[in-house]
C-alpha cells in the first residue's frame, strides 16, 4: 500500500483517475490537487466504501493538469501553454515530493517529460529511474484496434504489442512483427490498424466536436500504468513501455547513441524505486524500420522543443 498524487485531478482525465485509484484499494492515501473543484471531487471520493483517505504525501505523483487539446490544435500549440504548467509544477516536486516516482500525462508527453527533466535537473533533484512518460494508452490501442481489424477473432486483452518511440502521431510505431500471439493481417489492413494508432487521439478530437479529447480511455491506461509501479514496489516482477530518459536507465545508454535521442518510449523494467532496465527494441520488420525513421525525425524536433524551452 501507499500515496498517491494527483495532480490536474478535477479535470476530464484526473476525475476518472482518481475514481480508479480510489475503487482499486491499491492505496492507503490519495492526494487531490488542482486550481478549482477538488474538496467537492474529494468528498464525492469519500463516499465509496474503500479505505484510501485523501491526504497529502506520495510515493506516486501522476500529472494529468493543463489543457485538452481541441480540433484544429497543434500539439506545438498544446505545448505553449502546458509547458510552463509542467515547470511550476515540477518545480514543486522538486521541493516536496522529490524522491516520489513521477508519471507524466501532460500532454504533448514528447516535451513534456524533458521540461520535467530538467526542472528536477535544476533543482539538483533528477533521477531518471523515477520519471515515466505514461504511453500505456498507445499499447492499448494497439491491441485493441488490431482485435477490432481481426473481426472479433481475438480479445483486445489477449494481444500484446509492443509499443516503442513518443506519444504523438508518426512518433508512435507499434511492433506488430513482435505481437504475441502473432498477428496475420494484409499489408493494407496492417498499414490502417497503425495509423490508426498513431492518430486514434485525432479520431477523438473529431468525435467530441470540441468537448475534449482522449479522457476516459488515457484515465483507464493511466491506472493500468499506475497498478504496474505499485505491482513493482510490492516486489513483482514488472515490465512496461514507457516513455523514459535513456541514459539514465541501465541499458539506455547504447540505444541512445543507435537512435540518436535521449528521450524514448520503449520496454522498461521496474522495481521497487523505479526503472531498473531498459530492454532492447529487438527485430523490427522492413516497414517497421522505415517508420522508425520518420518517428526519430519528428521526435527529435519534439524532444529539442521541451529543452529548449527550459534553457531559454
Amino acid at each position: 500500500m501507499g500515496k498517491i498524487a494527483l495532480i490536474g485531478a478535477a479535470g476530464q482525465i484526473g476525475t476518472p483517475l482518481s475514481l480508479l485509484c480510489k475503487a482499486s484499494d491499491l492505496f492507503d492515501e490519495i492526494s487531490l490537487y488542482d486550481i478549482v473543484h477538488v474538496p467537492g471531487i474529494a468528498t464525492d471520493l469519500m463516499h465509496i466504501d474503500t479505505k484510501a483517505k485523501a491526504l497529502a504525501g506520495a510515493d506516486i505523483v501522476v500529472v494529468t493538469a493543463g489543457i485538452a487539446r481541441k480540433p484544429g490544435m497543434t500539439r506545438d500549440d498544446l505545448f505553449k501553454t502546458n509547458a510552463s504548467i509542467i515547470r511550476d509544477i515540477f518545480s514543486e516536486i522538486a521541493s516536496t515530493c522529490p524522491n516520489a516516482i513521477s508519471c507524466v500525462v501532460t500532454n504533448p508527453v514528447n516535451s513534456t517529460v524533458p521540461v520535467a527533466a530538467e526542472t528536477l535537473e535544476k533543482a539538483g533533484v533528477f533521477e531518471p529511474r523515477r520519471l515515466f512518460g505514461v504511453t500505456t494508452l498507445d499499447v492499448v490501442r494497439a491491441s485493441t484496434f488490431a482485435a477490432h481489424a481481426l473481426g472479433g477473432n481475438i480479445e483486445p486483452k489477449q494481444l500484446r504489442v509492443p509499443v516503442i518511440g513518443g506519444h504523438s502521431g508518426a512518433t508512435i510505431l507499434p511492433l506488430y512483427s513482435q505481437a504475441q500471439p502473432v498477428v496475420h493481417l494484409s499489408d493494407e489492413q496492417l498499414a490502417l490498424v497503425i495509423n490508426r494508432v498513431q492518430f486514434g487521439g485525432d479520431e477523438i478530437v473529431k468525435s467530441k466536436q470540441g468537448a475534449g479529447s482522449a479522457t476516459t480511455c488515457m484515465a483507464y491506461a493511466g491506472f493500468r500504468f499506475v497498478k504496474a509501479l505499485m505491482s513493482a514496489q510490492s516486489g513483482q516482477s514488472v515490465t512496461e513501455e514507457a516513455y523514459v530518459y535513456l541514459p539514465g536507465i541501465p541499458g539506455g545508454d547504447k540505444l541512445a547513441v543507435e537512435l540518436g535521442v535521449d528521450y524514448f518510449a520503449v520496454k522498461v523494467q521496474i522495481g521497487t524505486k523505479g526503472a531498473t532496465k531498459v530492454l532492447p527494441i529487438g527485430d523490427l520488420s522492413g516497414n517497421e524500420k522505415k517508420l522508425l525513421e520518420a518517428a526519430l525525425c519528428e521526435l527529435k524536433t519534439n524532444i529539442a522543443t521541451g529543452v529548449s524551452f527550459m534553457r531559454v
